[in-house]
C-alpha cells in the first residue's frame, strides 16, 4: 500500500511532458517540469502554471528535467512572470541544462528571470 502526499500533484496528460506540483509549508509552490516544452505541450503547462500562480509567496518552476524549450515554452515563462508579478508572487526559475539555459541566454530572458541552479537555491533566495 502506498500513501500519496496530498501536497504533491502529478499532471501528466501529455506523454511528452510531465509536471509535478508540490506545495511546501512555507507558502512556496514548486512545479517540476520534465520533457519537451514546445507548441504542443506549452498550452497544458500554461494552464498548470496559471492555476498555481495565484497563492503563496513564491512559485518555483523547476526546469532541470526539461529536454527542449521552444519559443512557446519561453512565452509561457514570460506570461508566468507577468501573472505572478500582478498577483504579488515571486517567480523563480531553475535552469541547469543547456536545453533551457541556451534559449534563455539567446533571448536575453536569463537576465529577466530570477534563474537558479537548484530548487533549494530558488527557495532560499
Amino acid at each position: 500500500m502506498t500513501v500519496q502526499d496530498p501536497n504533491v500533484v502529478r499532471h501528466d496528460t501529455d506523454p511528452l511532458i510531465e509536471v509535478v506540483v508540490k506545495r511546501l509549508e512555507n507558502g512556496v509552490t514548486v512545479l517540476t517540469v520534465a520533457g519537451e516544452v514546445d507548441m504542443t505541450t506549452a498550452p497544458g503547462l500554461r494552464t498548470t502554471v496559471g492555476d498555481h500562480s495565484t497563492s503563496g509567496s513564491k512559485l518555483v518552476l523547476d526546469l532541470s528535467r526539461v529536454t527542449f524549450l521552444g519559443s512557446a515554452g519561453l512565452a509561457v515563462l514570460v506570461e508566468a512572470s507577468q501573472q505572478t508579478k500582478t498577483r504579488g508572487v515571486e517567480l523563480r526559475v531553475v535552469a541547469v541544462e543547456r536545453a533551457v539555459t541556451r534559449p534563455l541566454e539567446a533571448t536575453g530572458l536569463g537576465d529577466v528571470f530570477s534563474v537558479h541552479p537548484s530548487v533549494e537555491s530558488a527557495i532560499s533566495s
